[in-house]
């Protein structure tokens, strides 16, 4: 073989390799880009309005600098930390995404088998396309001993106009055995998603919204739900009459909860813990402690949402000083490497929630490749911590970072 036909099989075995092993977040993006079908692609990529939301949570992270530390004896590093009791190998857990049988593989299943054999947490989207029974059993049901049951996974709710619908789900949610109840609070109305506006996304055939749809009476024509109906309406007028000739609807979220109503009727219906997702200013965050929230998530819906807003790793610091440690705050959003968990640590988060690296993970390959997401974050997470001379999750703390001076060249600490 001449030396040029070998540097050639050389590169194309490094490619495949590449490929059929990817080692970061950013080629998993890369690989699902190009095997998703481009409307699939666009509904779960994508935000609202001009996309500023999601970009802004990508790159905040990178305003951060690490001031390392050095000579601090750091040959074993303790990446796993204590939430609700249970001990995670490490903080990253995954988010609620919606319908994510359209993605590959056997969809929540496969996303519930990778995060029950790694020990962490999952959170079930309400709009699933498999049952919750079914996702909490199906790490279960692979390992005839039991021994990746989930003791930690939680189901996310919105609270519809249609009460005893939601109510029903947090019963049931329950009864399966998740933990605690994920209230999603910044989606009274869904955001002006452009793409779903201009190309709606329509479940196959062969699926539904397991959860709050019965196969059976699944009309043969789809029905956009209300929720979508609003977002579509061109006027303010027409989304009035669209909301107030609907207030029995199953489909659309209830915009006129209060802080009262919401946490009253929640805690009135199960004894689990409640975590309120979607807390983005100090103000909230004291009025989710006072009505006794268990959790915070400071998420802006991955950027869905409100798009004029800041991203999440910008607004932690604000609501980890308004909380002071009397409930574990959680960051959700723009997470793509293990030195972006390091820094939320850093700014005070106790936790941390991925929700699209994992849907890049479940195309690839499936449960494998959601798990290769985890062990491609642990690992950098543990690299970081090495290098930045943090021995255990309890020492990262704020002075390891800083930022760009404005006006002059160096390094202003946190």
């Amino acid at each position: 073989m001449t030396t040029d036909k070998k540097h050639h099989s050389e590169q194309e075995s490094q490619s495949s390799k590449t490929k059929d092993d990817p080692i970061t977040i950013s080629e998993l993006f890369s690989l699902a880009q190009r095997k998703l079908p481009k409307q699939i692609w666009d509904f779960y990529v994508s935000g609202s309005d001009e996309g500023y939301a999601v970009r802004r949570n990508n790159k905040a992270y990178d305003k951060l600098l690490i001031r390392p530390r050095v000579l601090r004896n750091v040959a074993t590093v303790d990446t796993s930390t204590v939430l609700f009791g249970y001990r995670y190998p490490f903080p990253v857990g995954i988010a609620p995404t919606a319908m994510q049988k359209l993605i590959g593989g056997n969809g929540e299943l496969d996303m519930a088998r990778a995060a029950a054999r790694i020990g962490t947490t999952m959170i079930l989207s309400t709009q699933s396309t498999t049952t919750l029974e079914d996702v909490i059993q199906a790490p279960v049901e692979e390992s005839a001993g039991g021994q990746h049951r989930p003791e930690n996974f939680w189901f996310q709710i919105y609270v519809s106009v249609n009460r005893e619908k939601s109510a029903s789900l947090v019963r049931r949610a329950e009864a399966a055995g998740y933990k605690a109840i994920v209230l999603t609070v910044d989606t009274p109305i869904l955001g002006n998603r452009i793409n779903e506006r201009k190309t709606p996304l329509v479940l196959p055939s062969h699926l539904h919204l397991a959860n709050l749809e019965d196969p059976n009476d699944k009309p043969k024509v789809p029905r956009p739900t209300m929720n979508r109906l609003l977002m579509d309406a061109r006027t303010a007028e027409d989304a009035y009459k669209l909301s107030q000739n609907n207030t029995s609807s199953a489909t659309m979220n209830d915009a006129s909860l209060t802080w009262s109503e919401a946490m009253d009727w929640l805690r009135s219906q199960t004894s689990l813990k409640i975590i309120l997702k979607g807390i983005m200013t100090a103000e909230d965050a004291l009025l989710a402690i006072e009505h006794g929230a268990d959790a915070i998530v400071v998420s802006n819906h991955g950027g869905r949402q409100l798009d004029s807003v800041s991203s999440t790793i910008e607004a932690l610091p604000e609501v980890v000083a308004a909380v002071r440690g009397r409930v574990p705050v959680i960051l959700d959003g723009g997470i793509r490497r293990g030195s972006d968990v390091f820094k939320a640590l850093a700014l005070g988060a106790d936790f941390t929630l991925i929700g699209r690296p994992s849907l890049w993970g479940l195309s690839h390959s499936g449960q494998g490749g959601v798990e290769t997401v985890l062990h491609i974050l642990e690992r950098e997470f543990s690299r970081t911590m090495t290098l930045a001379g943090a021995r255990k999750v309890g020492d990262i703390r704020r002075g390891m970072l800083g930022v760009e001076k404005k006006d002059a060249f160096g390094i202003s600490r946190l």
